[in-house]
């Protein structure tokens, strides 16, 4: 496991227990994000980076019984709070690296990323793998329930121009990855960036 790995299990890790009781209130961002990949009844949709799992109630409920969720993470003991939490009945939990999904290529319809792109040790090339499972005119959410700005004041830090969630610098990314961005939003109260799989 590469050291970015072992970072992401370590941090994650150490805070999955009481994850959810942090964040009691998130639960309406994480719906209204879900409403806006505008799912279908029985489509197929990944969780990537799932953590325990506060996106796939309102997956399941977007894309009903006939429909298809997945959560996919890094970090067993997040998985094992999603089990807890009883958020394995929305969805297939998977113990899987983004990098490397053990998914087939054009098998979704959409990937649901909450709080991901600061985690991933390689985003282009992390994102191009999201690209390869998702059919061409499918959809990407990367979400915060909160925006950069006041993320990083809960975070004692300062935003910098280099952060990935930039639009400057997510554009252009997402683009060359099979994604071409088609909305963005950084508000206090959410963050929320949509792109669609070219052909």
């Amino acid at each position: 496991m590469s050291d970015d790995h072992t970072h992401v299990q370590e941090f994650f890790s150490a805070r999955a227990a009481d994850w959810d009781s942090r964040f009691p209130d998130d639960g309406p961002a994480y719906a209204a994000a879900v409403a806006e990949l505008g799912l279908c009844v029985g489509d197929r949709v990944l969780d990537a980076g799932c953590g325990t799992g506060r996106a796939l109630p309102p997956l399941r409920a977007a894309v009903g019984p006939s429909g298809v969720v997945v959560g996919a993470d890094l970090t067993p003991a997040m998985l094992e709070a999603a089990v807890r939490a009883g958020r394995d009945r929305d969805g297939h939990l998977l113990l899987a690296d983004v990098a490397a999904l053990p998914l087939r290529s054009r098998s979704l319809d959409a990937v649901f990323g909450a709080g991901l792109v600061s985690h991933l040790p390689r985003p282009a090339e992390n994102l191009r793998e999201l690209a390869r499972v998702v059919r061409p005119g499918g959809v990407l959410a990367l979400f915060h329930p909160i925006g950069r700005a006041a993320l990083a004041a809960r975070q004692g830090r300062q935003i910098t121009p280099q952060d990935l969630r930039a639009e400057p610098n997510l554009r252009p990314l997402l683009a060359g990855s099979g994604w071409r961005m088609t909305s963005y939003a950084d508000e206090d109260a959410r963050f929320l960036a949509l792109a669609v799989r070219e052909g």
